[in-house]
């Protein structure tokens, strides 16, 4: 009820609240019969309004020609006052809240600038993860994603990310690769042989494989055997043979070209080395035939020296015989051509004999008296021309003065005339002339005197 003197009863319309959002808090005008619920961050979750009908009127809005003058001033002087209030106190309301909703707005535009989407792919397995990492580096220690010397990383360790960036991660696997016969460990990041093979450039048309191209390659690594496809030909019987093979050796090759090898043929090329691109095998046609053949061994010498035989003089105690052996030799003929005979089997039958010899040391007299002054050159080169070796047609006579082996051993001379050094040969005729004279020189004698 109002103290007024007049007072007056009007049914008002219903209050419309004015929304709010965020922060902002309900109006708290003690005419406003609105009830707020807030939620999380400011945000209104229901929103009651209780609409009633009021018949009050307050004295202020009473007309003031019904009003006395002294109530009608109070009035406006309190609607002057309640206007004037108004503004600051909702700005005074308004501004905490605002500030609040500014400094999360701030920080959540921060908080979504660091963060990004990246792809990373690891192995060939691709996930997609979002991360405030700011390099590769960083982002492979965030997944526990270690890489050694032999893995490839693109981008780069120590490239900066951007979000929409992928990431690649391959590790590398250890491949005993054996390539045409060359052993080797190479590394690879392909994930299977087919990939390690086009990564590596190996040519893979027509080789063989030791495993299938599909077959994984896991983290261990693999041995490998690659034989690619090479061009050889085969020589064989007068004709030329062309072909692409990926053999392991020579032999496998000539097989594949359609050549036997039979008996003791062979290849130009041992049959076990490896074929290379471009070589040319000449395959032997070998016949062979063994020949047993009886050698003679020869003898050896032992000499001494004698001082009762006058140098130059050489005694045989024992005569030298030649030994005897039995040789086997192989005899090949190769495409048609005969080779040199191989000795392969060697079988003594009878040892050789050591011929032992006596060599004079005693100094060769030269001096016979009665003899000295005769022409001794003059009958030497009428008897032999003066050849201390010459030796008749007969064989019976020989040296300068052509004694007689019997003769010449009676005169103290040793083994064949004709093997005497000249000065003997001299000394021993002049003996000679002092036994028998001329008379052993019949057709010569005469010379000794002219």
């Amino acid at each position: 009820m109002s103290n007024s003197q007049y007072e007056t009863y009007q049914a008002y319309e219903p209050y419309e609240p004015l929304p709010y959002g965020g922060f902002d808090a309900p109006p708290t005008d003690p005419h406003t019969t609105q009830t707020l619920a807030y939620g999380v961050h400011g945000a209104p979750e229901t929103a009651l309004t209780l609409p009633y009908e009021d018949t009050y009127r307050p004295a202020y809005e009473v007309p003031e020609s019904v009003l006395p003058r002294q109530t009608a001033g109070r009035a406006a002087r309190r609607r002057r006052t309640r206007s004037a209030e108004r503004p600051d106190s909702a700005m005074r309301r308004l501004l905490p809240q605002a500030l609040v909703v500014a400094f999360l707005a701030g920080g959540t535009t921060a908080f979504v600038a660091k963060d990004k989407a990246i792809e990373l792919t690891v192995d060939g397995r691709p996930r997609t993860l979002h991360t405030f990492a700011d390099d590769v580096t960083e982002l492979l220690a965030e997944e526990g994603v270690e890489v050694g010397a032999h893995d490839m990383v693109a981008p780069a360790p120590g490239e900066e990310l951007a979000s929409g960036d992928e990431v690649a991660v391959r590790y590398g696997r250890p491949l005993r690769l054996t390539l045409d016969g060359h052993r080797r460990e190479v590394w690879t990041t392909a994930r299977t042989v087919d990939g390690a093979l086009e990564q590596l450039g190996v040519r893979a048309e027509g080789a063989y494989l030791s495993t299938s191209r599909s077959r994984p390659i896991g983290r261990e690594g693999l041995a490998l055997d690659v034989r690619t496809e090479r061009s050889v030909t085969i020589m064989a019987d007068g004709r030329a043979r062309t072909i692409r093979t990926n053999a392991a050796t020579v032999g496998e090759a000539v097989e594949e070209a359609g050549v036997t090898l039979s008996g003791m043929d062979t290849t130009s090329v041992a049959p076990g080395s490896f074929p290379r691109d471009g070589q040319t095998v000449t395959v032997l046609r070998i016949t062979g035939t063994r020949e047993v053949r009886e050698e003679r061994i020869p003898f050896r010498e032992e000499r001494s020296e004698d001082a009762s035989l006058f140098k130059g003089t050489e005694v045989i105690d024992q005569v030298g015989t030649p030994g005897v052996r039995r040789v086997t030799y192989s005899l090949r003929t190769v495409n048609g051509v005969r080779q040199k005979p191989r000795r392969i089997r060697v079988e003594t039958v009878r040892e050789p004999r050591t011929q032992v010899v006596r060599v004079g040391t005693r100094p060769m007299p030269t001096s016979v008296q009665g003899a000295d002054h005769l022409n001794w050159q003059g009958l030497a080169h009428c008897e032999s021309g003066g050849r201390p070796d010459a030796v008749d047609p007969s064989g019976t006579y020989g040296g300068l003065y052509q004694f007689d082996t019997r003769t010449w051993q009676g005169l103290g001379g040793s083994g064949r005339p004709q093997d005497a050094p000249a000065a003997e040969q001299t000394f021993r005729a002049k003996k000679l002339y002092v036994r028998r004279g001329a008379s052993p020189w019949p057709h010569c004698g005469g010379r000794l005197h002219g």
